[in-house]
């Protein structure tokens, strides 16, 4: 790890120096990347192609990378493989680890969760995998949602696991539980949840700090719920799903919620109210702050800078506007449409757009106005532009489909 990536680990809050560095959208699940020193500006057909790879597989799910390699996983036939590429553009491996969705829209969606020598997957049936990141050898491997009675949605697994301390967890959700740990060197059950009911969701599970300790924030298709990490017990839950407000039993839930000190912000796409939420006084539950029935983002995720929430919402499913909004009072300060709604994350200052039609921006972060700065279209891979942008090292690590391209960002 270079100087520089300490110095800021150490300084970041405590929220995100417990968090991961090579996981879904950042450190902390935030949508921030903590590299510095990038461009401010790009050539007029994007920044410097390093290198480009074909044959990942098909899928949404991001790339991680820890500096050395890259790691991406993808469906080839019906399984869920992880392949390992460096920096040359050479593969070092690629293996299989579990059974792909292979039901409505099957490419594979869930990111690699990368710690240390331990790379974690989950396939598209619930298939909880710990691989060594050097050779792609499976260290130990638990059928999450066949053993803990997981009750699909539509569209299976999609979540991305999450390190806490010494624990890997998953979101099975169901009638026998709804939260599941292991210990993340052996795959052994640590504890298990209560079941808050709901459907599995999309979501990935994240942290928050409340009163100087960490938790778990998990979703159910219906629910979120604050879990202990120390023991699974759920102190707070708060059903997000309304019945009357929606056709089918739980929702495409698909977004990390968005959490500013005891403040969480929940969006979801297709005209489903989003809701800001406040921990209540006596650390029970939750009381609702304001409904936004105009920011309803889909499953592109959201970015916090500076007390103003950015992203795209969901007019249909092949268009959206960008806004930004007053994360205090609610208030949309712009409602902007610029070809349709996508991805968003940050680093060093700006705001990186991937929407769906497969343009790749940066965005000045301002309430005034979307205010883009510079572009280009990608052109390689197939299907949908769903995947989410990471960012590490001074890269830009961009999938689509079955095609991986990594851009530099410095020079």
């Amino acid at each position: 790890m270079n100087k520089v990536v300490l110095f800021l680990l150490l300084s970041i809050p405590l929220q995100a120096a417990f968090a991961q560095i090579s996981q879904f959208r950042g450190p902390s699940r935030d949508g921030k990347f903590l590299c510095t020193g990038l461009q401010k500006q790009w050539p007029s057909d994007g920044p410097t192609l390093l290198l480009e790879f074909e044959g990942i597989g098909k899928g949404y799910s991001s790339v991680v990378s820890n500096g050395r390699y890259i790691y991406a996983s993808g469906m080839i036939d019906t399984l869920d493989y992880l392949t390992c590429i460096n920096f040359d553009g050479e593969k070092k491996w690629q293996v299989a680890y579990g059974e792909s969705w292979k039901k409505s829209f099957p490419d594979t969606r869930s990111t690699p969760t990368l710690e240390d020598n331990r790379i974690y997957c989950i396939s598209g049936i619930g298939e909880l995998v710990c691989l060594d990141a050097e050779s792609g050898q499976i260290n130990w491997k638990q059928n999450v949602d066949r053993d803990f009675e997981a009750d699909w949605h539509v569209w299976g697994v999609s979540e991305s696991p999450l390190v806490v301390g010494d624990l890997v967890v998953c979101s099975p959700g169901g009638k026998k539980t709804t939260v599941v740990a292991f210990n993340k060197y052996t795959g052994e059950t640590v504890w298990e949840t209560e079941s808050i009911g709901g459907q599995r969701s999309y979501a990935s599970p994240s942290t928050f700090v409340l009163d100087d300790k960490r938790y778990i924030l998990s979703e159910t298709a219906t629910h979120l719920l604050v879990v202990d990490p120390d023991d699974g017990s759920v102190p707070m839950n708060y059903k997000y799903y309304d019945a009357s407000k929606w056709r089918r039993d739980g929702l495409n839930w698909t977004n990390i919620p968005l959490v500013k000190g005891d403040e969480i912000f929940l969006s979801m796409g297709y005209d489903y109210p989003a809701k800001m939420l406040k921990v209540n006084a006596d650390r029970t539950g939750f009381d609702e702050l304001y409904t936004d029935t105009i920011f309803d983002n889909h499953h592109h995720g959201l970015v916090e800078m500076n007390g103003w929430i950015y992203g795209s919402n969901w007019e249909n499913n092949k268009k959206g506007n960008w806004l930004c909004k007053n994360w205090k009072t609610g208030e949309i300060s712009y409602n902007q449409e610029w070809n349709t709604k996508g991805t968003i994350v940050y680093a060093d200052s700006l705001l990186y757009i991937y929407e769906e039609r497969g343009t790749v921006a940066l965005v000045k972060p301002t309430p005034e106005k979307f205010d883009v700065i510079s572009s280009f279209q990608v052109e390689k891979g197939a299907g949908p532009h769903w995947a989410h942008l990471f960012i590490g090292d001074g890269k830009l690590f961009l999938r689509h489909g079955d095609v991986l391209q990594v851009y530099d960002l410095k020079n």
